[in-house]
């Protein structure tokens, strides 16, 4: 069992749910180490003082902020007890919006809320209250050493915090094209919607892998096995001389992949009965 990572109360109006936070994700990249080239010796990085030309151990660093240049004051863990903020032990929920209404840039990361014991039933009904409405609920969270928006929703069968940005903290779009004023023929926006739609699905999260991870995986157990792995050809864009011929040619190409795809699904709900009939026959 994971550890909780903070512990306090989600506040529902008069209602308080006493909750424990759980990290909700967690990366699977392929981490490396620093060599040094000359020995293959694993490298250390020192936390070094040159005001007193030496290492400094964990016990002796503090965190300081830089109020003008080289001059800081010092933050102990007692100052940050003491910050004034309700959010440091409560999550308030101060406003329900429609989650279509939470732009995805907003969104940082998850956490699962496991309730109390005591706090079991006010946390069910939260949950389904939410679930019924369809609406996720805003409120602040101060963990690791910051206040941040958070929204609360329903997420199969318990109740899930997604921290959010703040609108200061999202940079403004870097492109100077004004789209607007971009033409686009009506059948060049016909193709494209015809396009969308072919490739329209369900989310299926389980039917994506990380191939990049997998990839490196195979390099690194053929360095081990002592097999030398060719580089694939890069694949080059194809070069688009006329948007509409590449926008028909990307259809029909849909529509090919997407009749293969019908017609092994056709042939998978199929099988069991030719089985059925062969073992009928047999019999």
């Amino acid at each position: 069992m994971p550890r909780s990572i903070w512990n306090g109360v989600i506040s529902f109006g008069m209602v308080s749910i006493p909750v424990k936070l759980y990290t909700a994700t967690e990366d699977k990249d392929i981490s490396f180490n620093l060599l040094h080239k000359e020995c293959g010796t694993r490298l250390k990085q020192l936390r070094w003082c040159p005001e007193h030309d030496r290492q400094v151990e964990w016990s002796e660093i503090a965190r300081g902020y830089e109020y003008s240049k080289d001059e800081y004051v010092t933050m102990t863990d007692e100052d940050f007890e003491k910050l004034p903020l309700p959010s440091k032990q409560t999550v308030e929920l101060t406003a329900f919006v429609d989650a279509q209404e939470i732009d995805p840039i907003y969104y940082q990361k998850t956490y699962y809320l496991e309730p109390e014991q005591k706090g079991v039933k006010p946390y069910a009904l939260l949950m389904k209250a939410l679930k019924d409405k369809g609406l996720t609920g805003l409120a602040k969270i101060a963990i690791r050493n910051k206040e941040q928006l958070c929204a609360l929703r329903p997420m199969d069968g318990t109740l899930v915090i997604e921290t959010l940005y703040y609108p200061d903290e999202i940079r403004e779009v870097p492109s100077e094209i004004d789209l607007d004023d971009v033409k686009v023929s009506p059948a060049e926006m016909k193709m494209a919607e015809a396009l969308i739609e072919l490739l329209a699905d369900e989310f299926k999260p389980e039917e994506y892998t990380d191939e990049y991870r997998e990839a490196l995986q195979q390099v690194i157990d053929a360095k081990l096995d002592g097999v030398e792995i060719e580089a694939p050809e890069v694949a080059r864009p194809a070069k688009v001389t006329d948007l509409m011929s590449a926008l028909k040619a990307s259809v029909a190409a849909a529509k090919k992949a997407r009749g293969a795809s019908e017609e092994e699904e056709e042939e998978e709900e199929e099988r069991p009965a030719r089985r059925r009939k062969k073992a009928a026959a047999a019999g």
